[in-house]
C-alpha cells in the first residue's frame, strides 16, 4: 500500500499546479515531502496535505495574503480564536473598503458616462477630458 502521494498526485487532487505545490513549500505553507525509503528520488506527501492546499486555495479566495494564511494555518487548532478572529476582522475591513472605493469608482464612471451621453458633438468627451486633469 502506498504511504504518501507524490507530488503530481497531490498536485491534481488538490486541484493545483506543481509549481503551486513547490511555491508553497518555499513559502512554508506546506512542509516538504519525504522520500519513502533513504535516497528515493520521489517525495511523498501525506493525505491530509490536499486539505491543507485547498485551505490555503479558501483563503486566498476570500483575499487573505499568503503572510496571513501562513498564520491562520499556525492558528489551525483553534485554540487562539482572538488572534483568528482578529485576521478576519483585518480581512473584513479591508473587503469593507474596497467596496467603498468601487462604489466611488462607479459613481464617478456613471457620472462621467452620463456627461459624455448628454454633451454635444462640439464639446470634448467628458470622459477622456477627466482622464487628462487640470494640467492639461
Amino acid at each position: 500500500m502506498e504511504r504518501g502521494l507524490t507530488i503530481g498526485r497531490l498536485a491534481k487532487a488538490a486541484g493545483v499546479g506543481i509549481e503551486t505545490v513547490r511555491y508553497y513549500q518555499r513559502l512554508g505553507l506546506l512542509p516538504a515531502g519525504a522520500p519513502l525509503q533513504q535516497g528515493q528520488a520521489f517525495r511523498h506527501y501525506p493525505v491530509d496535505a490536499v486539505e491543507r492546499i485547498r485551505f490555503v486555495k479558501r483563503a486566498q479566495g476570500l483575499g487573505f495574503s499568503l503572510d496571513e494564511i501562513n498564520q491562520l494555518l499556525q492558528l489551525n487548532d483553534g485554540a487562539d480564536r482572538t488572534r483568528v478572529r482578529e485576521l478576519a476582522r483585518s480581512r473584513l475591513d479591508n473587503v469593507r473598503e474596497k467596496i467603498l472605493d468601487l462604489q466611488r469608482m462607479e459613481a464617478a464612471l456613471a457620472h462621467l458616462l452620463h456627461a459624455c451621453e448628454h454633451s454635444g458633438s462640439a464639446q470634448a468627451c467628458p470622459i477622456i477630458e477627466a482622464f487628462k486633469g487640470p494640467d492639461s
